[in-house]
């Protein structure tokens, strides 16, 4: 049986069920897939206070939001969602495969096609980088976030992002020293409130430096980092150890985006977004006519653009689909305006140099 919604949403993070409020409050019989055990994707670990505007729920914690975007359409007749259900495969003919709880595998031909499959994260290469002990953020965030469990006693954070600085604060929230944050830039990535806070902890941010070996034999028992230079290589005499028992990697994230080559949808090498992207335009459609993207499946950035992306695309979808969506034209301003909002100023730099690079010329122009 080929299962036929209107609107099908491969992924349940900030986008896409911003995407999926959209689309079931325009009327659109939309269905939503995601692999994980419950809906909100990263949000589900981020325990702190969004900032920013109404539309980006300044004030709300993270792990809140998820059920703030459901609550205007769990109950709705058109919507529906599936756990624990990966998408697997995408066909010329529009059907996407779907693996649900690893024995059932489901086919979808829908209208519209909203691809919000978020983004994995980057690794770095160093002596001994396989140790027990060596973890990525995220599964850092899942552990003490979502599990309760301390992923040790002494971390060291490598990387002064934004996901570096905040996970570095949760750790001291949780009760896990940080014996400090190491950076190979030259200054720190992320907002300057996040790096105040863990600054107002005695959490030392190291700049221009670098992680050269995790020591230990059977886990992680230590570290060893130096300063680098100008062409990035660690400066000889700077070595020093550091006591931490596990290493946590914030060194950032690429997207995934294999569904978008199945589609065979133009791609882009953009490294200012973390990797392949689509092409899009400010509806947020890819060169498929039928297939939107939103989130970081199309860029790396924050929670808040991610939402507003997917706001755009659902809200987009539903009304080529012909359901004239209440006050559109209107409503899609104000959430283009909200997004160059997000990305204007130095921080946002990279991001409209990267988005610029993989836009529709006739977007460009307008």
């Amino acid at each position: 049986m080929i299962h036929e919604p209107e609107v099908l949403i491969i992924g349940g993070g900030p986008a896409g069920l911003s995407a999926a409020r959209q689309a079931v409050k325009a009327g659109c019989k939309t269905t939503l897939i995601d692999d994980a055990f419950d809906l909100g994707g990263q949000l589900v670990k981020q325990t702190h206070k969004f900032f920013g505007s109404e539309m980006e729920y300044a004030g709300v914690r993270g792990i809140k939001i998820p059920e703030i975007l459901l609550d205007e359409i769990k109950d709705d007749s058109n919507f529906e969602y599936l756990l624990r259900t990966s998408a697997t495969g995408y066909y010329e003919d529009g059907v996407v495969t779907a693996l649900y709880e690893n024995n059932e595998m489901l086919k979808f031909k829908p209208k519209k096609l909203i691809i919000a499959t978020g983004a994995s994260e980057n690794t770095i290469p160093f002596v001994n980088n396989d140790l027990p002990g060596v973890y990525g953020a995220g599964a850092v965030q899942t552990l003490m976030n979502v599990y309760g469990v301390k992923p040790g006693e002494m971390g060291l954070m490598i990387g002064a992002g934004n996901i570096g600085l905040i996970v570095s604060y949760q750790l001291k929230q949780a009760g896990v020293d940080v014996a400090a944050v190491v950076e190979a830039a030259p200054k720190v990535g992320g907002y300057w409130v996040h790096a105040s806070k863990i600054a107002r902890l005695g959490i030392p941010i190291k700049t221009r430096t670098t992680i050269l070996e995790a020591i230990g034999k059977e886990k992680v028992e230590g570290s060893r980092i130096a300063s680098v230079d100008e062409n990035w290589q660690p400066i000889p005499g700077t070595e020093q150890t550091i006591n931490c028992d596990f290493i946590c990697l914030a060194v950032g994230l690429y997207p995934l985006s294999d569904i978008f080559h199945l589609a065979k949808c133009e791609m882009k090498y953009v490294p200012e977004l973390g990797g392949e992207v689509p092409v899009r335009d400010w509806e947020m459609k890819t060169t498929i006519e039928d297939i939107y993207v939103a989130g970081d499946a199309g860029g790396i950035e924050e929670a808040s653009s991610a939402m507003i992306e997917g706001a755009l695309a659902g809200l987009s979808a539903a009304n080529a689909l012909g359901k004239e969506p209440e006050d559109y034209n209107n409503v899609k301003c104000q959430l283009i305006n909200e997004l160059s909002e997000l990305r204007c100023g130095p921080v946002g730099d990279h991001i409209r140099c990267g988005l610029a690079q993989c836009s529709m010329e006739d977007e460009n122009e307008s």
